[in-house]
């Protein structure tokens, strides 16, 4: 078959959790479809990237989102009903390009990532596939608990515009898939049950073990500019380190990961290493002795989680976190409710290393079993 696919963002070079699902399933898409990609860009996608894609895809149009543009979105958006979410990534200029696009390529069928590019094949009469990836009401629910007194009203808006969206745009499409069975569960449509799960998987060829000086105790890693990640560093650096500190003084504490902002370079100290944009995440996992997914808020799956059992690193997390990835606490991973329990565990990993062995082996002997981008690439053919 021919497809379009609609992205939000430009797939790679790949530094957030919608790009990487992105660009895997571009991919697995690939050896049996041909692939028409049609993506937004809020910077400068280089060329190189474009020839890197054009491996997987017959044509690739990029098309700009300005500066200008995206003030003008909003300003249209807060007189409307449509979500913010939506509303910044909506443009006449770039609807009518995508499509002379469609027309173009006659394709069998459109393939979209999140509910963001959902106006744009409102009115185009062939069969459509998105890739809800999570329940974007519920995240920003989540996220509201964590913004000022001043945000938290325009959170609790654009939350409500988004489960009416949700709710709205369901029937518009013959398939939805998401990342996970809780959010499934959460999504607000009475039919939510003929959502297709389908979780990501993990590059094994990139992320295994490898060899290197353990000079960091804890590690965490992501999209440094996404809030989940932000509050979870604070969380970890404010509240856990702390009572890490006073059984072991001198303990590292690594957050890496692109796009920090401010707050978190503020962080770096004699414990506390900030990297920023790294080459190579994988150097960062190698270096470290446990792997912590301190998050508080967001939805989803957390692909970091699912790199760091790959790469045999004992993990910890939160509840939360857990939701999507359904690893069992005390056997595959440790699950803490708060900063006292997650510190008690990271202590533990740090001093006992047969602990810490028997749970990065359990870890990445689950995340081999469940998590697989060729089987997700099988499970979205089929189907197509």
């Amino acid at each position: 078959m021919k497809i379009v696919v609609l992205l939000s963002r430009v797939p790679y070079p790949i530094e957030k959790g919608d790009k990487l699902r992105a660009y895997n399933f571009i991919k697995e898409m690939s050896k049996q479809h041909e692939i028409f990609l049609f993506a937004i860009d809020e910077g400068n996608t280089s060329q190189k990237s474009v020839n890197h894609l054009k491996q997987f895809c017959s044509e690739v149009k990029i098309c700009h989102l300005s500066k200008v543009m995206i003030l003008r979105n909003l300003f249209c958006t807060t007189f409307s009903k449509l979500p913010f979410q939506v509303g910044y990534f909506t443009s006449n200029s770039i609807k009518k390009q995508f499509d002379e696009f469609v027309s173009s390529v006659s394709p069998d069928h459109i393939f979209c990532q999140l509910v963001r590019v959902a106006e744009y094949v409102d009115n185009i009469v062939i069969d459509k596939t998105i890739d809800i990836q999570d329940t974007m009401s519920l995240n920003i629910k989540r996220s509201k608990k964590t913004r000022n007194i001043f945000l938290k009203p325009i959170y609790s808006i654009e939350a409500k515009r988004l489960a009416k969206y949700e709710h709205k745009i369901f029937d518009k499409f013959k398939n939805k898939i998401i990342i996970s069975l809780p959010d499934r569960n959460s999504f607000p449509h009475e039919n939510r049950s003929k959502i297709v799960v389908i979780p990501n998987g993990v590059d094994f060829n990139h992320y295994h073990p490898k060899s290197a000086n353990k000079d960091v105790d804890v590690v965490f890693t992501g999209n440094m500019g996404y809030l989940p990640n932000v509050d979870g560093s604070l969380f970890l650096v404010n509240e856990i380190l702390p009572i890490l500190r006073k059984s072991k003084p001198d303990i590292k504490i690594m957050i890496a990961g692109t796009n920090p902002p401010r707050k978190l370079k503020a962080l770096n100290s004699d414990n506390v290493i900030v990297t920023g944009w790294v080459n190579d995440i994988t150097d960062c996992y190698a270096r470290s002795k446990v792997f912590i997914a301190p998050m508080r808020v967001g939805t989803g799956l957390q692909n970091k989680l699912l790199e760091a059992m790959a790469m045999k690193l004992p993990c910890v997390t939160t509840p939360l976190a857990n939701e999507a990835l359904g690893a069992k606490s005390g056997k595959n991973i440790f699950i803490g409710k708060d900063a006292e329990t997650l510190a008690k565990y990271i202590l533990l990993l740090l001093g006992d290393s047969s602990a810490a062995s028997s749970i990065a082996e359990n870890g990445y002997a689950f995340v081999h079993e469940k998590y697989d981008w060729a089987k997700a690439g099988s499970q979205i053919c089929n189907l197509l």
